[in-house]
């Protein structure tokens, strides 16, 4: 077939040098303390999130800091593994559920003190959480490789999701609304995109098994 990226094809080759990685790494490795960090920031998130009622800007303050520190480890722990081969099954695992545990705490808290509609909290989470499993579920097949869309859509839910922790008034309160809206654009339209790759992927997976068979 044709349409089956070069990738897809060589998915269990691109798997078995992923698990050789995973043995070869120790789990105190910097990329798997990051991705850590981020999942102990995110009780602490909460906290500050939701102190004296939720709606201090002082503690909303503290809260954006302890979020962006969150979002700027979920830039490198992942580079940090892939360049320096410390990708571990525990990094594999945590480094998703990382993501999400912190973005769906700023979500959800945001929803909760009305400073963001629910339709649009469950709209990221579900695509968020769906896109996670499907990860796995393909994984044994092949990588889904980050595209250029996914970044612009993390970026985008980062800036977007930053700004509506903090208490922005005036035109800046308007501007987030907007960032917001092109974050959930990408987040549907990427989503969309990565269930395509799954099917690839997972078609030529089985392609691959009748052909040894």
């Amino acid at each position: 077939m044709t349409d089956i990226p070069a990738s897809a094809a060589r998915g269990g080759t691109v798997a078995e040098q992923e698990r050789t990685a995973a043995r070869k790494a120790g789990l105190w490795n910097i990329a798997n303390i990051l991705t850590m960090i981020r999942l102990l920031l995110v009780p602490g998130f909460v906290f500050l999130m939701l102190a004296d009622g939720g709606h201090d800007p002082v503690w909303r303050s503290f809260a954006w800091a302890a979020f962006t520190i969150a979002m700027i480890t979920d830039l490198f722990d992942g580079e940090l593994a892939r360049r320096y081969n410390l990708v571990t099954d525990f990094g594999k695992i945590a480094d998703p559920i990382a993501d999400k545990a912190i973005m769906g705490a700023a979500l959800i808290c945001l929803s909760a003190l009305s400073d963001l509609p629910w339709w649009v909290t469950g709209v990221i989470l579900f695509r968020e959480l769906g896109i996670t499993l499907m990860r796995f579920w393909v994984i044994r097949h092949g990588v889904i490789p980050a595209s250029r869309g996914g970044k612009l859509k993390t970026l985008a839910q980062g800036i977007a999701v930053g700004m509506y922790i903090l208490a922005l008034t005036g035109p800046l309160a308007t501007l987030r609304w907007w960032v917001m809206a092109l974050a959930v654009v990408l987040t549907v339209g990427t989503g969309l995109d990565y269930v395509r790759q799954a099917v690839v992927l997972r078609r030529a997976g089985a392609a691959e098994r009748k052909g040894h068979e």
